[in-house]
């Protein structure tokens, strides 16, 4: 019997099986990299994270109106940190945290480094900003010398270093903050110069800071914040003097005491220059000696005076003063000065050393009305009129 034929057939079916199996085993699909899930199906190995960072590494003079803006696909972030000059710059998440988004401005000519992280994806930018046409800083703030102590009835007098055209953004970064809180509001007397004022007077003793926060803030056409101020300042007691004119007399209260009483006399108001304003008046400053000169008169001149006057306290810019005068005929009796309240020469010193700028001085008792902008007479204004020089004034309660 012929049995080669089968032999050849067994031994080359055993020789494509051994094949296969070789090829099943040396295979380099799915199967060998990607893991299987419960039921026996393939799971498919995931993506990592993106992560992109705007502004983008190494950009040149990112405006400073641009935000810092860090996106996540495929994850969620878990890490976003800026920092420039030493300092961490706040933000914000979306509600998945695929999204976020710098809280405050940027500072200008400053380096910016952002580090961002979502799973195993870390991604890092650094770039700087522009630098700005002109700056916008805080050129002063009165009443603010070094160590001193104000009055109930002091302003805060901002004084910017440009001419401010975007007032409601500069007006919105100012911020007052009282131990004991009061209203108030700022009002804008030119580009330049912003003044506070509280409804009523400060609470007395007591601590109040103000900050400018203005770093990166659009002042105006190519004028930005390039830094910001903070200072603290000092209310004192409560010193409020009440002048009667026709009465010729004064009377210093301090924290609702009566302190001192003096016989004064007051502008002699045979013309309106020689008239005393009435109205509530700050005191602004003080000098000893203080030459005074007859405005608008030449030596020679009838009423032209050129004298110069002791512990002298000024109260508006028309030249009005508390002063010393050993004229004590007339103090208590009748008003014979060109527009000064002048008090016996011991008082008036006494008046000189315990006096603190933003002090109250209210006057009664003439025709002549104190001008709100005249010196410091802004409580001649209501709160309502006040407000109404606000940048601010749909904003407002």
């Amino acid at each position: 019997m012929n049995v080669a034929p089968a032999r050849r057939r067994t031994a080359t079916a055993l020789a494509l099986l051994t094949a296969a199996t070789l090829t099943a085993s040396c295979s380099s699909g799915p199967a060998a990299q990607d893991p299987q899930g419960p039921d026996g199906t393939t799971v498919a190995t995931p993506q990592a994270p993106t992560v992109k960072i705007t502004p983008a590494e190494g950009a040149k003079k990112v405006g400073l109106d641009k935000k810092i803006v860090v996106t996540a696909a495929g994850g969620a972030l878990e890490d976003v940190t800026v920092e420039a000059d030493g300092e961490t710059l706040n933000g914000t998440y979306n509600a998945d945290r695929t999204r976020w988004v710098s809280k405050t401005s940027l500072k200008p000519s400053t380096s910016y480094n952002v580090s961002a992280k979502a799973g195993v994806t870390s991604v890092t930018s650094t770039f700087t900003t522009a630098k700005p046409e002109r700056a916008l800083q805080v050129a002063d703030v009165t009443p603010n010398l070094k160590g001193e102590t104000i009055g109930v009835g002091a302003p805060i007098i901002v004084t910017f270093n440009q001419p401010v055209s975007n007032k409601a953004t500069i007006e919105r970064a100012l911020e007052v903050e009282a131990e004991k809180p009061v209203e108030g509001a700022w009002r804008w007397i030119n580009d330049t110069v912003v003044i506070y004022r509280t409804e009523k007077y400060w609470p007395a003793h007591q601590k109040v800071t103000f900050n400018a926060n203005i770093t990166g803030l659009k002042a105006g056409k190519g004028l930005w914040g390039t830094k910001d101020y903070s200072t603290t300042l000092k209310i004192g007691a409560k010193q409020i003097s009440k002048v009667d004119v026709d009465k010729h007399m004064m009377y210093v209260y301090k924290d609702g005491k009566r302190v001192q009483t003096m016989r004064i006399s007051a502008g002699m108001a045979t013309t309106r220059e020689y008239t005393t304003t009435s109205g509530v008046h700050l005191t602004m400053e003080r000098a000893h000696p203080v030459r005074m000169i007859s405005p608008g008169r030449k030596k020679g001149d009838p009423g032209y005076y050129d004298v110069m006057i002791d512990h002298a306290v000024r109260i508006s810019n028309s030249g009005e003063y508390v002063h010393a005068k050993d004229n004590v005929w007339a103090q208590g009796v009748r008003n014979v000065s060109h527009g000064c309240i002048n008090a016996r020469p011991d008082q008036a010193k006494w008046y000189y050393d315990n006096m603190q700028r933003g002090d109250v001085v209210d006057i009664t008792g003439t025709d002549r009305e104190l001008e709100w902008n005249n010196g410091w007479g802004f409580w001649q204004l209501s709160f309502a009129e006040w407000r109404k020089g606000s940048a601010l004034k749909g904003e407002q309660a």
